[in-house]
């Protein structure tokens, strides 16, 4: 079963990671960190430490879970800066630099056409990457 995680950073620039109440589980998890990672392994161990107290309670969890996790763009955005500009990102997306911006910010928030048009750029860049040979 898979479930979506939802990844968001707070005011404070840490991470959290929770599941939406859409998932008709009979419990809900959720995890912190300083970094993405560090959220999704709170998450991780939020879920074993779930497990663990179905088992002693001698009820049955559900063993399928396959946690399906993603990032809200202006979060997506903070923490690759380090790594993606967002000049780099413009001519990868075709979204302008300052539209960008305002996301990291939160001044505005991307439409879901503009989401789309992220993410779809994303995947075809990763794609180009991944097929990148070096001599």
């Amino acid at each position: 079963m898979k479930v979506r995680v939802f990844i968001e950073r707070g005011k404070d620039g840490t991470y959290s990671a929770y599941m939406p109440d859409d998932d008709n589980l009979p419990f809900s998890l959720m995890g912190d960190g300083a970094t993405v990672q560090e959220a999704k392994a709170d998450f991780l161990k939020a879920n074993d430490e779930m497990k663990d107290l179905f088992t002693e309670r001698g009820l049955k969890f559900p063993d399928d879970l396959e946690f399906e996790f993603s990032l809200d763009v202006p979060s997506f955005l903070a923490y690759y800066e380090g790594i993606l500009s967002l000049s780099g990102l413009q001519k990868v997306t075709g979204v302008a630099q300052g539209q960008l911006s305002h996301y990291v910010t939160g001044h505005r928030n991307p439409s879901k056409k503009t989401v789309a048009k992220i993410q779809n750029a994303l995947h075809a860049f990763g794609k180009d990457l991944s097929n990148v040979n070096l001599l």
